[in-house]
Protein backbone atom coordinates (compact mmCIF):
# COMPACT_ATOMS: atom_id res chain seq x y z
CA UNK A 1 0.00 0.00 0.00
CA UNK A 2 1.31 3.44 -0.96
CA UNK A 3 1.25 6.02 1.81
CA UNK A 4 0.40 9.59 0.86
CA UNK A 5 1.09 12.53 3.16
CA UNK A 6 -1.21 15.52 2.59
CA UNK A 7 -0.21 19.08 3.47
CA UNK A 8 -2.91 20.17 4.28
CA UNK A 9 -6.52 18.93 4.29
CA UNK A 10 -8.30 22.13 3.32
CA UNK A 11 -11.43 21.86 1.20
CA UNK A 12 -9.41 20.86 -1.88
CA UNK A 13 -6.65 18.95 -0.12
CA UNK A 14 -9.03 16.81 1.90
CA UNK A 15 -11.18 15.97 -1.13
CA UNK A 16 -8.16 15.04 -3.26
CA UNK A 17 -6.67 12.98 -0.44
CA UNK A 18 -10.00 11.18 -0.05
CA UNK A 19 -9.86 10.11 -3.69
CA UNK A 20 -6.38 8.65 -3.18
CA UNK A 21 -7.67 6.79 -0.16
CA UNK A 22 -10.62 5.41 -2.14
CA UNK A 23 -8.11 4.19 -4.72
CA UNK A 24 -6.25 2.17 -2.08
CA UNK A 25 -3.64 4.49 -0.59
CA UNK A 26 -3.21 5.19 3.09
CA UNK A 27 -3.39 8.96 3.63
CA UNK A 28 -1.71 10.56 6.62
CA UNK A 29 -1.91 14.13 7.81
CA UNK A 30 -0.48 16.21 10.65
CA UNK A 31 -3.09 17.80 12.98
CA UNK A 32 -0.53 19.94 14.83
CA UNK A 33 -1.44 23.61 14.43
CA UNK A 34 -4.40 22.94 12.13
CA UNK A 35 -7.89 24.34 12.57
CA UNK A 36 -10.98 22.61 13.90
CA UNK A 37 -12.38 22.64 10.35
CA UNK A 38 -9.30 20.80 9.05
CA UNK A 39 -9.62 18.22 11.81
CA UNK A 40 -13.30 17.67 10.99
CA UNK A 41 -12.56 17.28 7.28
CA UNK A 42 -9.73 14.83 7.93
CA UNK A 43 -11.93 12.73 10.19
CA UNK A 44 -14.82 12.82 7.72
CA UNK A 45 -12.60 11.57 4.89
CA UNK A 46 -10.88 8.91 6.98
CA UNK A 47 -7.39 10.39 6.96
CA UNK A 48 -4.88 8.98 9.46
CA UNK A 49 -3.35 11.47 11.91
CA UNK A 50 0.37 11.43 12.68
CA UNK A 51 2.13 13.00 15.63
CA UNK A 52 4.14 15.54 13.65
CA UNK A 53 5.76 16.32 10.31
CA UNK A 54 8.76 14.15 11.19
CA UNK A 55 6.49 11.09 11.38
CA UNK A 56 4.84 11.99 8.06
CA UNK A 57 8.25 12.30 6.40
CA UNK A 58 9.23 8.91 7.78
CA UNK A 59 6.03 7.15 6.64
CA UNK A 60 4.98 8.81 3.38
CA UNK A 61 6.06 7.45 0.00
CA UNK A 62 4.66 10.61 -1.58
CA UNK A 63 3.93 13.97 0.02
CA UNK A 64 1.43 16.26 -1.68
CA UNK A 65 1.41 19.96 -0.83
CA UNK A 66 -1.94 21.70 -1.38
CA UNK A 67 -1.84 25.00 0.44
CA UNK A 68 -2.24 28.74 -0.22
CA UNK A 69 0.39 29.76 -2.81
CA UNK A 70 1.81 32.42 -0.50
CA UNK A 71 3.15 29.74 1.85
CA UNK A 72 4.08 27.04 -0.69
CA UNK A 73 7.82 27.66 -0.38
CA UNK A 74 7.66 27.69 3.42
CA UNK A 75 5.82 24.36 3.41
CA UNK A 76 8.50 22.89 1.11
CA UNK A 77 11.23 24.18 3.44
CA UNK A 78 9.59 22.55 6.43
CA UNK A 79 9.59 19.20 4.62
CA UNK A 80 13.16 19.62 3.33
CA UNK A 81 14.30 20.38 6.88
CA UNK A 82 13.44 16.77 7.74
CA UNK A 83 15.58 15.48 4.82
CA UNK A 84 12.66 13.93 2.94
CA UNK A 85 14.07 11.62 0.25
CA UNK A 86 11.07 10.39 -1.70
CA UNK A 87 8.51 12.09 -3.99
CA UNK A 88 7.34 15.60 -3.16
CA UNK A 89 4.46 16.95 -5.24
CA UNK A 90 3.75 20.66 -5.16
CA UNK A 91 0.17 21.02 -6.36
CA UNK A 92 -0.15 24.72 -5.61
CA UNK A 93 -1.02 27.63 -7.87
CA UNK A 94 2.46 29.10 -8.17
CA UNK A 95 4.47 30.63 -11.01
CA UNK A 96 6.99 28.46 -12.87
CA UNK A 97 9.79 30.51 -11.30
CA UNK A 98 8.35 29.86 -7.84
CA UNK A 99 8.09 26.18 -8.70
CA UNK A 100 11.79 26.20 -9.65
CA UNK A 101 12.58 27.73 -6.26
CA UNK A 102 10.56 25.03 -4.52
CA UNK A 103 12.43 22.38 -6.50
CA UNK A 104 15.73 23.91 -5.36
CA UNK A 105 14.52 23.98 -1.74
CA UNK A 106 13.75 20.26 -1.99
CA UNK A 107 17.17 19.45 -3.43
CA UNK A 108 17.92 16.67 -0.96
CA UNK A 109 19.82 13.58 -2.23
CA UNK A 110 17.20 11.01 -3.17
CA UNK A 111 14.27 13.43 -3.28
CA UNK A 112 12.18 13.84 -6.42
CA UNK A 113 10.04 16.91 -7.04
CA UNK A 114 6.91 16.83 -9.19
CA UNK A 115 5.12 19.95 -10.42
CA UNK A 116 1.36 19.59 -10.12
CA UNK A 117 -1.67 21.76 -10.78
CA UNK A 118 -5.32 21.13 -10.02
CA UNK A 119 -8.07 22.53 -12.22
CA UNK A 120 -11.68 22.27 -11.11
CA UNK A 121 -13.75 22.02 -7.97
CA UNK A 122 -12.90 19.61 -5.14
CA UNK A 123 -13.55 16.08 -6.44
CA UNK A 124 -16.56 14.15 -5.20
CA UNK A 125 -18.97 11.43 -6.24
CA UNK A 126 -20.56 13.88 -8.68
CA UNK A 127 -17.58 16.04 -9.73
CA UNK A 128 -14.26 15.17 -11.31
CA UNK A 129 -11.08 17.23 -11.06
CA UNK A 130 -8.11 17.42 -13.39
CA UNK A 131 -4.65 17.02 -11.89
CA UNK A 132 -1.84 17.97 -14.28
CA UNK A 133 1.67 16.66 -13.54
CA UNK A 134 5.06 17.51 -14.99
CA UNK A 135 8.64 16.77 -13.99
CA UNK A 136 10.81 13.64 -13.78
CA UNK A 137 9.22 11.02 -16.04
CA UNK A 138 9.88 8.12 -13.67
CA UNK A 139 7.90 9.76 -10.86
CA UNK A 140 4.80 10.88 -12.75
CA UNK A 141 3.18 7.43 -13.15
CA UNK A 142 3.68 6.78 -9.44
CA UNK A 143 1.80 9.95 -8.54
CA UNK A 144 -0.88 9.30 -11.16
CA UNK A 145 -1.31 5.77 -9.79
CA UNK A 146 -2.55 7.21 -6.50
CA UNK A 147 -5.74 8.30 -8.26
CA UNK A 148 -6.38 5.44 -10.68
CA UNK A 149 -10.11 5.01 -11.21
CA UNK A 150 -10.98 7.98 -9.00
CA UNK A 151 -12.64 11.35 -9.57
CA UNK A 152 -9.16 12.90 -9.87
CA UNK A 153 -8.23 12.66 -13.54
CA UNK A 154 -4.45 12.85 -13.92
CA UNK A 155 -2.82 14.28 -17.04
CA UNK A 156 0.93 13.89 -17.59
CA UNK A 157 2.58 16.83 -19.37
CA UNK A 158 5.79 16.56 -21.39
CA UNK A 159 8.67 18.74 -20.32
CA UNK A 160 10.03 19.43 -16.89
CA UNK A 161 9.24 21.40 -13.78
CA UNK A 162 7.11 24.46 -14.47
CA UNK A 163 4.84 23.13 -17.19
CA UNK A 164 1.96 22.16 -14.90
CA UNK A 165 2.26 25.43 -12.98
CA UNK A 166 2.23 27.45 -16.19
CA UNK A 167 -0.95 25.71 -17.33
CA UNK A 168 -2.69 26.39 -14.02
CA UNK A 169 -1.82 30.07 -14.03
CA UNK A 170 -2.79 30.44 -17.68
CA UNK A 171 -6.23 29.25 -16.66
CA UNK A 172 -6.32 31.24 -13.41
CA UNK A 173 -5.39 34.41 -15.27
CA UNK A 174 -8.82 34.41 -16.89
CA UNK A 175 -10.91 32.42 -14.44
CA UNK A 176 -10.22 34.53 -11.39
CA UNK A 177 -9.62 37.95 -12.94
CA UNK A 178 -12.88 37.77 -14.91
CA UNK A 179 -14.85 37.18 -11.71
CA UNK A 180 -13.17 40.13 -10.03
CA UNK A 181 -13.91 42.37 -13.01
CA UNK A 182 -17.55 41.30 -12.87
CA UNK A 183 -17.72 42.15 -9.15
CA UNK A 184 -16.16 45.57 -9.72
CA UNK A 185 -18.69 46.20 -12.51
CA UNK A 186 -21.53 45.37 -10.13
CA UNK A 187 -20.04 47.53 -7.40
CA UNK A 188 -20.02 50.47 -9.83
CA UNK A 189 -23.59 49.75 -10.92
CA UNK A 190 -24.63 49.48 -7.27
CA UNK A 191 -23.10 52.86 -6.50
CA UNK A 192 -25.39 54.42 -9.10
CA UNK A 193 -28.46 52.24 -8.54
CA UNK A 194 -28.42 50.51 -11.92
CA UNK A 195 -27.75 46.89 -10.88
CA UNK A 196 -30.99 45.56 -12.40
CA UNK A 197 -30.20 47.15 -15.74
CA UNK A 198 -26.69 45.64 -15.72
CA UNK A 199 -28.14 42.19 -14.98
CA UNK A 200 -30.57 42.61 -17.86
CA UNK A 201 -27.74 43.49 -20.25
CA UNK A 202 -25.56 40.61 -19.05
CA UNK A 203 -28.34 38.03 -19.21
CA UNK A 204 -28.88 38.92 -22.85
CA UNK A 205 -25.47 37.49 -23.64
CA UNK A 206 -24.84 33.76 -24.00
CA UNK A 207 -22.07 33.50 -21.38
CA UNK A 208 -20.86 36.12 -18.93
CA UNK A 209 -19.80 36.22 -15.29
CA UNK A 210 -21.81 39.44 -15.17
CA UNK A 211 -24.88 37.21 -15.35
CA UNK A 212 -23.83 35.38 -12.15
CA UNK A 213 -23.74 37.97 -9.34
CA UNK A 214 -24.70 35.33 -6.80
CA UNK A 215 -21.15 34.00 -7.21
CA UNK A 216 -19.49 37.15 -5.81
CA UNK A 217 -19.67 36.12 -2.12
CA UNK A 218 -17.87 32.89 -3.01
CA UNK A 219 -15.16 34.91 -4.77
CA UNK A 220 -14.86 37.19 -1.74
CA UNK A 221 -14.61 34.24 0.67
CA UNK A 222 -11.79 32.74 -1.41
CA UNK A 223 -9.85 35.94 -2.01
CA UNK A 224 -7.46 35.26 0.90
CA UNK A 225 -6.13 32.46 -1.31
CA UNK A 226 -6.95 33.72 -4.80
CA UNK A 227 -5.23 37.09 -4.26
CA UNK A 228 -1.78 35.54 -3.73
CA UNK A 229 -2.48 33.23 -6.68
CA UNK A 230 -3.05 36.26 -8.91
CA UNK A 231 0.26 37.68 -7.67
CA UNK A 232 1.85 34.43 -8.87
CA UNK A 233 0.03 34.89 -12.20
CA UNK A 234 1.59 38.36 -12.42
CA UNK A 235 5.04 36.88 -11.78
CA UNK A 236 4.50 34.27 -14.49
CA UNK A 237 3.35 36.94 -16.97
CA UNK A 238 6.38 39.09 -16.25
CA UNK A 239 8.69 36.11 -16.63
CA UNK A 240 7.17 35.57 -20.09
CA UNK A 241 7.55 39.25 -20.99
CA UNK A 242 3.79 39.85 -20.88
CA UNK A 243 1.78 42.65 -19.19
CA UNK A 244 1.10 41.87 -15.54
CA UNK A 245 -0.97 44.93 -14.65
CA UNK A 246 -4.36 43.21 -14.69
CA UNK A 247 -3.17 40.33 -12.54
CA UNK A 248 -1.65 42.73 -9.98
CA UNK A 249 -4.82 44.82 -10.04
CA UNK A 250 -6.95 41.72 -9.43
CA UNK A 251 -4.79 40.81 -6.44
CA UNK A 252 -5.15 44.35 -5.13
CA UNK A 253 -8.94 44.22 -5.45
CA UNK A 254 -9.06 40.86 -3.68
CA UNK A 255 -7.03 42.28 -0.80
CA UNK A 256 -10.14 44.24 0.19
CA UNK A 257 -11.79 40.87 0.86
CA UNK A 258 -8.81 39.36 2.69
CA UNK A 259 -10.64 38.80 5.97
CA UNK A 260 -13.70 37.04 4.55
CA UNK A 261 -12.50 33.43 4.67
CA UNK A 262 -15.47 31.17 5.44
CA UNK A 263 -17.76 34.21 5.65
CA UNK A 264 -21.45 34.08 4.80
CA UNK A 265 -22.03 37.61 3.52
CA UNK A 266 -24.53 38.43 0.80
CA UNK A 267 -23.93 40.16 -2.53
CA UNK A 268 -24.61 43.75 -1.33
CA UNK A 269 -22.32 43.27 1.65
CA UNK A 270 -19.33 42.01 -0.35
CA UNK A 271 -19.80 44.72 -2.96
CA UNK A 272 -19.91 47.40 -0.29
CA UNK A 273 -16.57 46.14 1.02
CA UNK A 274 -15.00 47.04 -2.34
CA UNK A 275 -15.74 50.70 -1.61
CA UNK A 276 -13.40 52.76 0.53
CA UNK A 277 -13.92 56.27 1.76
CA UNK A 278 -11.69 58.95 0.35
CA UNK A 279 -9.68 59.18 3.58
CA UNK A 280 -9.22 55.42 4.17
Amino acid sequence: MTTLGILHPGSMGAAVAAQARLSGAEVVWCPAGRSVSSRERAERYGLTPVADLAEMVERADIILSLCPPAVAEDVARSVAAHSYTRIYVDGNAVAPATMSSISAVMCVPGATVVDGSIVGSPPSASKSTRFYLSGPSQALPLVAGLFAGSAVQTHLLPGGIGRASALKLSYSSFQKASRVLAAVSYALARAYGVEDELVDIAQGRTTSYLAEPAYFPKVAARSWRWGPEMSEVAAALEEAGLPSDLAFASASVMSRWDNLKDSALDVPQVLDLLRRSADS
